[in-house]
C-alpha cells in the first residue's frame, strides 16, 4: 500500500506544476472509470481483465481515503465522513461485483467515478 502511495504522491508532485491535484484526482478517477468502461463494453473479450480494472479502483479509492483522513486535511467534517460512507459503498459493491461479475453491475462504479471526477473539475 505504502507503495501505490508512494507513486500517487509522486505523481502528484511531477503533476502539480502542470495540474492541480483536483484535476490530477480528477484523472485517475476517469482513468479507473474508463478501464471499467472498457471491460464492461466489451465483456466476452476482456472480462479476464475485470479483476485488474476493480483492483485498480479499489486501490485509487483507498488512496483518496486515506488523503481525506489525514489530519492535515482541511475539507469540513461532513464532506469527509460523505466521502468515507461512499467509498465504503463502492469497496462494498466491488465484493459483490468480484462474487457474481457481471458487465452491467460495474456501471454505478463508472458512474461515480466520472460523476466525482466531473465535480472535482467544477463541471
Amino acid at each position: 500500500m505504502q507503495n501505490g502511495f508512494n507513486a500517487y504522491a509522486a505523481a502528484a508532485k511531477t503533476a502539480q506544476a502542470v495540474v492541480s491535484p483536483r484535476e490530477l484526482e480528477a484523472a485517475l478517477l476517469v482513468k479507473a472509470a474508463t478501464r471499467l468502461q472498457i471491460v464492461a463494453d466489451n465483456w466476452d473479450q476482456r472480462a479476464n481483465e475485470l479483476d485488474d480494472a476493480l483492483s485498480y479502483n479499489r486501490r485509487l479509492w483507498t488512496l483518496l481515503v486515506s488523503a481525506v483522513i489525514a489530519e492535515d486535511n482541511p475539507l469540513p467534517v461532513g464532506i469527509k465522513q460523505n466521502i468515507l460512507g461512499l467509498a465504503n459503498f463502492i469497496f462494498n459493491h466491488t465484493f459483490q461485483i468480484a462474487a457474481d461479475p457481471q458487465p452491467q453491475r460495474l456501471g454505478i462504479l463508472i458512474n461515480i467515478n466520472r460523476d466525482i471526477a466531473a465535480g472535482l473539475r467544477g463541471r
